[in-house]
């Protein structure tokens, strides 16, 4: 609590630098900043938060996870379009994709050994898919019209239900932040033993432990089906099925170990 306080108090002073005029600023207006405080707020906590409690609130990644993100990806970029578009650079990027989520599918469906290579593939990999869903969910979130503005009931709990999501991830987005960041070699640094370091944490935070290959199966049959109905009926954004998918899934698995298998939930 003492931690979490400091961390609370720490982010509020450091975003008071917020109110200072910038560099290029000829016109000082308040009201702007004013809005712009809250952001500068949110992220340094949500930085401090994952900073100091990364071990509370991170779990460890497994194959069932970067199977889910894997198979969320290609949703994605099908939905986006981006298969349709004929151009050598992308053409590079979706054939590296679908390597690494072949690469991601037969880990999960088989018993491969995960060597300390293999989990620190599906680490970075899993962590760039991330960024690039938070990178495309803070883009999508944040363009929306403002909560009071809407005229509907239901408008506004689709515009609160993507916030809510934000929110939720929110510290999961910045702790895979930190993450990629780590790679980046820093001034004055050791650059070999900060990429030894990196490389040890995705490591440590990848579990040796296989997953159940009906698990995986049932994960690639729950995602599947979730992101087909929504491709062809659009019930919620993209980005936002893809955060919903990743909440409700473990739920999901919970209740069929419990309903099948005769396990305990709690």
């Amino acid at each position: 609590m003492k931690k979490l306080f400091l961390v609370f108090t720490g982010s509020y002073f450091l975003s008071l630098f917020n109110f200072l005029p910038g560099k290029n600023e000829q016109i000082y207006i308040f009201e702007n900043h004013i809005e712009t405080w809250p952001y500068s707020f949110l992220f340094l906590f949500t930085m401090g938060f994952a900073i100091f409690f990364k071990d509370k609130v991170t779990t460890k990644l497994t194959e069932g996870i970067t199977l889910l993100l894997s198979i969320s990806l290609i949703y994605w970029t099908i939905d986006y379009g981006f298969t349709n578009i004929r151009h050598w650079f992308v053409l590079t990027l979706l054939t590296m994709l679908f390597l690494l989520t072949a690469f991601s599918i037969v880990n999960a469906l088989t018993h491969i050994h995960l060597s300390r290579s293999i989990r620190l593939t599906l680490s970075i990999w899993s962590t760039l898919i991330l960024f690039a869903f938070a990178i495309d969910n803070i883009i999508r979130v944040f363009s929306n019209p403002g909560i009071e503005s809407s005229k509907y009931l239901s408008n506004g709990l689709y515009i609160g239900l993507q916030f809510f999501l934000l929110g939720v991830s929110a510290i999961y987005i910045m702790y895979n932040y930190i993450l990629l960041s780590s790679f980046l070699p820093s001034k004055g640094g050791n650059y070999r033993r900060e990429l030894m370091e990196a490389k040890k944490e995705h490591i440590d935070r990848y579990s040796p432990d296989q997953i159940h290959i009906g698990h995986a199966l049932l994960c690639i049959l729950f995602s599947t089906t979730i992101y087909g109905l929504n491709s062809k009926f659009q019930v919620l954004p993209r980005h936002t099925m893809i955060w919903f998918v990743f909440l409700t899934f473990p739920f999901f698995l919970q209740l069929y170990d419990s309903l099948i298998l005769g396990r305990k939930i709690f």
